[in-house]
């Protein structure tokens, strides 16, 4: 048990979005394990990725800050090793921090080491920059640049070591460990074959806002991607255990989320970066026995990606950094106020890759609120869902008379969050150019495996 405030083990999957578990209501994908831990959690039923990308969602996860305060607005460019960051302020406070797997912070390489001083604060360090070969996967331990390779499926390999972690720091003084898992980020067809046998392409339920023409492609994708969703929830049970058999489950705050989601041919579209809800809904279980008991609860708060630090930090009881933007829901997860205006902000300054103009993307902001999603491009009003009405978002109803009064009441909402954190809303090369980015023909920062 710890003395000085409650252990974290932060787990986070990569692309993992919050209708693919069985406790949401998916009929198909079998996760009994995170069931059974949304049974005895708090269940966030409307996290948010704000910003539903891999770097600005990690950057954001970290610093508590907006995409365009810590300047990690697209992929593949440097966290400032200046920044106010979540390793930093748990071992300022006397944790021990560990960071296991995927980093995507650097900026240098997605096989790159990574030096000391660009670690934000993590002491444990087994990590690669960002590579998605998952049963040929590298890391770099520690100090040494001697580049080492994860036995098998490494999302398997990394909960050993976290367990190991988990087991080698029960007593004494509280940790920080930060698990991150690349799956089940595509290739989808690449989990364990034993996972991959569970699932048929002909066996699937698609989303009813999967257009035909996507249709086959999606079957394909979703069977591989909820084998990979198995083979993770496999892993929670196992670090669960390992909580358990240590004797430290009570005192840990036990975390299950994902940094974005993905489309997954939901309005013919792939992957993230997106608006609609399969791109920036995510699962968020917090368990923890001693604060919130075992009796599982959902609240439908919109807690977002920058509120990580500012939450955790307040559940351990210690100071929020000046720098954090994000919002302490801390007293929330008690049975407080929410501390939000009810809405949690959407954001893309700045389409690339797969969601670059020329396919279609664009700048946008936004905001998911209890009810409504409302989304602004550079042209003026582009998306109003009732997601009560239209869980699915197929009726688009900007510019519709009967939601006149509503959709100019959001535009307003969204004006002021706007205002309140200095963003002008300009278009993406102005950001690119203010930070010095390069970027291709798509917008995308071009990068080295």
């Amino acid at each position: 048990m710890t003395t000085q405030g409650p252990n974290i083990v932060y787990v986070f999957a990569d692309q993992w979005r919050a209708q693919a578990t069985g406790y949401a209501g998916n009929p198909d994908v079998r996760t009994p394990n995170i069931d059974r831990l949304a049974a005895e959690s708090v269940n966030l039923t409307h996290a948010v990725a704000g910003c539903s990308v891999c770097c600005p969602s990690r950057a954001s996860l970290l610093t508590g800050q907006y995409p365009l305060t810590h300047g990690v607005f697209v992929n593949d460019v440097h966290l400032s090793a200046d920044a106010v960051s979540l390793g930093k302020v748990f071992a300022n406070a006397g944790y021990d921090t560990a960071y296991i797997g995927k980093w995507h912070l650097d900026g240098r390489g997605r096989s790159a080491y990574i030096p000391p001083e660009s670690r934000q604060g993590f002491d444990y360090w087994k990590i690669l920059e960002c590579a998605h070969d998952y049963n040929h996967s590298t890391y770099y331990a520690g100090d040494s640049d001697e580049k080492r390779l994860w036995e098998g499926y490494d999302a398997m390999a990394q909960t050993r070591d976290a367990q190991a972690y988990i087991r080698n720091h029960a007593s004494g003084k509280p940790f920080l460990l930060m698990l991150s898992w690349g799956p089940p980020h595509a290739p989808y067809g690449t989990a364990p074959p034993e996972y991959r046998a569970m699932y048929s392409p002909d066996a699937i339920h698609l989303r009813p806002n999967v257009p035909p023409a996507r249709q086959a492609a999606a079957r394909e994708w979703l069977a591989g991607y909820y084998a990979h969703c198995s083979a993770l929830d496999a892993c929670v049970g196992e670090l669960w255990t390992a909580l358990k058999e240590a004797g430290i489950e009570d005192d840990t705050l036990f975390i299950f989320t994902s940094d974005h989601g993905d489309m997954l041919g939901s309005h013919g579209a792939e992957k993230k970066q997106q608006p609609w809800e399969e791109s920036i809904r995510i699962p968020m279980l917090i368990h923890y026995p001693r604060g919130f008991g075992r009796a599982g609860k959902a609240l439908d708060a919109r807690i977002d990606i920058p509120d990580v630090v500012p939450t955790l930090l307040g559940l351990c009881g210690l100071s929020i950094p000046a720098s954090v933007e994000g919002l302490d829901f801390a007293d929330y997860l008690h049975g407080g106020l929410d501390p939000s205006d009810g809405a949690a902000l959407l954001s893309c300054p700045h389409p690339f890759g797969q969601w670059s103009p020329a396919q279609g993307g664009r700048e946008y902001r936004g905001l998911r609120t209890e009810r409504y999603t409302y989304v602004r491009s550079l042209d003026g009003p582009w998306l109003l869902y009732d997601n009560e009405a239209d869980p699915y978002q197929l009726d688009n109803l900007v510019g519709r008379p009967a939601y006149a009064k509503r959709q100019a009441a959001l535009d307003a909402q969204l004006t002021a969050r706007l205002d309140a954190q200095g963003d002008e809303f300009l278009p993406g090369m102005t950001y690119i150019e203010r930070w010095g980015y390069p970027v291709d023909e798509t917008g995308t920062v071009p990068f080295e495996w």
